[in-house]
């Protein structure tokens, strides 16, 4: 399991719907995972009703901030499919089934999967899709883009990005 799995679990929560579950956890992921203080910082001082309601306009309403890994790679393109169907064949290979209400690509979903498991190449095959979300929410001006600094920082950069 690599060092980055609580870590890794910790931002899973930190990115789903933030409901009553999520407020419950939140000194556990406090303390767990020092690298997300600001973004559980935030959450614990938002009232819930607001959390939610921006969780939905960050993630809900703006395709731009899709939590969704194929999008960045394949957009809509019949290419996506297979996509998705190489995430379902990853879970399979290290025995696990998919079966979420999401879509295998979920990152929340590919997070908990690294913490799990201790493989991290969907996130590192993905790693310029991240980075640009990662940049997105940042000119956002969301917290949540603190959650995504984290992630990122546990990955290679790749040749493509510059780390300013």
């Amino acid at each position: 399991m690599p060092s980055d799995a609580v870590l890794y679990q910790a931002a899973a929560l930190c990115l789903t719907y933030p409901d009553a579950d999520f407020r419950a956890r939140l000194p556990l992921l406090r303390e767990a995972a020092p690298q997300l203080r600001g973004f559980t910082d935030h959450a614990a001082l938002t009232p819930p009703g607001e959390l939610a309601a921006h969780y939905v306009q960050v993630f809900d309403l703006k395709d731009r901030h899709s939590l969704y890994l194929s999008r960045w790679r394949d957009g809509g393109t019949r290419q996506r499919g297979l996509s998705l169907v190489r995430f379902e064949d990853v879970y399979r290979a290290a025995g696990l089934e998919f079966t979420g209400e999401e879509l295998p690509d979920f990152l929340p979903a590919v997070l908990e999967f690294a913490a799990r498991t201790g493989d991290t190449a969907l996130l590192r095959e993905h790693r310029q899709g991240l980075g640009r979300l990662r940049a997105r929410l940042t000119d956002f001006g969301t917290p949540y883009a603190s959650v995504l600094d984290a992630v990122c920082a546990t990955l290679p950069i790749p040749h493509t990005e510059v780390r300013s």
